[in-house]
């Protein structure tokens, strides 16, 4: 079984917390016993999350061998230029070593999508704008570091697709069989 879920915002990657106060789970949403997530989704990104009981499924989903792309839709502060675009496309340089390259453009006009709860923070003096970022790699918040290292930091971070397997209309919290 595969199933598609909607992670929304400030929720984690598993089933439980054992942090104190508790952080909300994926237990809260009803799905059905014996599936896990394939993959992680930050505790503060929002979007596509695939959980399977399929051992297997999740290694070819998730192992950077395969090279599975990834997806997102990525609010950045700041209005990104040819130059910055070309940085993420050609591979970035992070601390933990280069980046492969990525596809990346400018998402215009923004994408429509649900409000995020809490808002995201925004200041009257400096422009925001959307990106698509597609990458095969999956390192502990990379698109969050290359779009900082190419000077555009993250406000908000929805992932929309993982290999063939898309949101699709999907509404926070909610999730199908794929």
């Amino acid at each position: 079984m595969l199933i598609a879920f909607n992670k929304p915002y400030g929720v984690l990657c598993q089933f439980t917390d054992r942090s104190a106060p508790p952080r909300r789970t994926l237990a809260e949403f009803g799905m059905p016993a014996g599936v896990y997530p394939a993959g992680r989704l930050d505790f503060d990104s929002e979007g596509l999350l695939l959980l399977t009981d399929d051992g297997a499924l999740a290694h070819r989903l998730t192992d950077p061998r395969h090279k599975q792309p990834k997806t997102y839709w990525v609010q950045v502060e700041g209005d990104p230029d040819v130059t910055q675009l070309a940085a993420l496309r050609d591979g970035i340089v992070l601390a933990d070593g280069p980046t492969a390259p990525a596809h990346a453009r400018r998402l215009e006009p923004a994408p429509a999508l649900w409000p995020r709860d809490p808002p995201v923070r925004m200041r009257k003096t400096v422009p925001d704008a959307w990106i698509e970022l597609t990458i095969a790699e999956g390192r502990n918040r990379q698109v969050r570091r290359m779009t900082a290292a190419v000077g555009l930091p993250t406000l908000r971070l929805v992932r929309v697709g993982i290999a063939a397997y898309g949101l699709d209309g999907l509404a926070p919290g909610a999730w199908r069989v794929a």
